[in-house]
């Protein structure tokens, strides 16, 4: 049943926020680990590397746009926090983004032990069994109960808003929950919604091509999956750090363009892999790419929430994560068609830079470009002011001297 929250910050809230966390770190990153298992399905299969792409692309896309399995558990915990969290809210964003991080440190290891112990097909089972554990998580958040107040009609008048047609009903319906009527009157959601899903078209790929990669020239497999789980690792560390700074008030007007940055910097990053296939060069890689993505994780869902208003955000969310699964669905078999067609790794962590970089430089343009609009608007608006104020002050303001006026104002003056 729904739930009273006379505090929203209070002790219950805490709970939903660790909730938030497991959930997120078993869900949101397991299509990561799915890298460890990239070269033995290929091999089982007989399959190219545009084809083995699909895997971890479908598993990826799902997550973000199914409303199947893992996305519901991923979705609700993200929505929950902004009705659990008001005046905390982008401290609760961050730390429940950093089981993330403990996702992405826990799975590559326990994926390498399964998959040695009981292949591919067991270490799914175990997979699933572990999966289930989401259903506690849920029933730990509780919804919330709103109370929205009743108008009362005059029966003598009676509402001259026509009843709208059954097709009518369904079609603002659907305009209202999947965002249709966001996505048109609120031009940052269209420059954020875009840029972000031209964003995730080189996001997933270095963790789903990492470790076969380094497999190929040389690097020990454990090492390997090592290398996915260091990122995790030190993202788990820098992301309350990060959160802390960042949730100051002073950053609040700043967090777009912060997020615009790590996208930017995760971007360059992938360009050290290009240089080497050393485990050291890819271990400061991997060091580099951990710091951006702290960066995005802390910021891409608490920038949204301060696009739209927040009765809207769970339509805005499911619309954004609707978005971001099209990227997830294209982006790995496109990496590895490009991997067949070449046989060259580098194409593909270049190919991420590309997309990364480019889509933090147009979000930051947009939002740069959004604010000079505001502010020139707001200025005619205080120069139409000016006429007004000079007709209401007579012709003494206007440079005209009124001989009765004259004494008050040399009082005023004196005073």
């Amino acid at each position: 049943m729904p739930v009273a929250l006379e505090h929203p910050d209070g002790s219950w809230s805490w709970m939903v926020l660790l909730a938030s966390l497991i959930t997120q770190a078993l869900t949101a990153s397991f299509p990561i680990c799915v890298g460890v298992f990239f070269t033995d399905l290929q091999r089982d299969f007989q399959a190219t590397n545009s084809e083995t792409s699909w895997f971890p692309s479908i598993l990826g896309s799902m997550l973000h746009a199914g409303g199947l399995g893992m996305s519901l558990s991923f979705q609700s915990s993200i929505t929950v926090l902004g009705l659990y969290f008001i005046r905390r809210r982008p401290l609760a964003n961050a730390l429940a983004s950093t089981g993330i991080s403990l996702g992405v440190t826990l799975w590559p290891p326990f994926a390498r032990y399964l998959l040695e112990n009981l292949s591919w097909r067991g270490s799914f089972l175990i997979f699933g069994g572990v999966l289930l554990h989401c259903c506690v998580c849920g029933a730990i958040i509780r919804p919330i109960a709103t109370s929205v107040p009743k108008t009362k009609e005059d029966p003598l008048h009676p509402s001259k808003t026509p009843a709208q047609s059954c097709p009518g009903a369904w079609g603002s319906a659907v305009r209202h929950h999947l965002a249709f009527d966001i996505l048109q009157h609120n031009v940052g959601y269209r420059i954020y919604t875009l840029g972000v899903m031209w964003m995730f078209m080189g996001y997933l790929l270095p963790p789903i091509f990492l470790v076969p990669y380094a497999i190929k020239y040389g690097v020990d497999e454990y090492q390997a999956a090592l290398l996915i789980s260091s990122i995790g690792f030190c993202s788990t560390f820098l992301r309350p750090v990060v959160a802390l700074v960042t949730g100051r008030p002073y950053f609040a007007s700043y967090r777009k363009y912060l997020f615009t940055l790590a996208v930017l910097l995760n971007g360059l990053s992938n360009l050290v892999c290009t240089v080497s296939a050393n485990f050291w060069v890819l271990a400061g890689f991997c060091l580099l790419y951990s710091a951006s993505m702290s960066g995005i994780g802390i910021f891409i869902f608490q920038v949204l929430m301060e696009i739209v208003p927040m009765d809207r955000f769970p339509s805005a969310l499911g619309f954004f994560s609707i978005i971001i699964g099209i990227s997830s669905l294209i982006s790995p078999p496109l990496a590895g068609f490009v991997l067949d067609r070449t046989g060259n790794f580098s194409y593909v962590f270049c190919m991420s830079s590309f997309f990364l970089s480019s889509a933090g430089l147009f979000v930051a343009g947009g939002f740069y470009y959004l604010k000079k609009k505001e502010q020139q608007g707001r200025q005619p608006k205080a120069e139409g002011a000016t006429p007004e104020a000079s007709l209401t002050q007579g012709p003494a303001a206007q440079g005209q001297d009124s001989p009765k006026e004259q004494p008050l104002l040399e009082m005023v003056t004196s005073v």
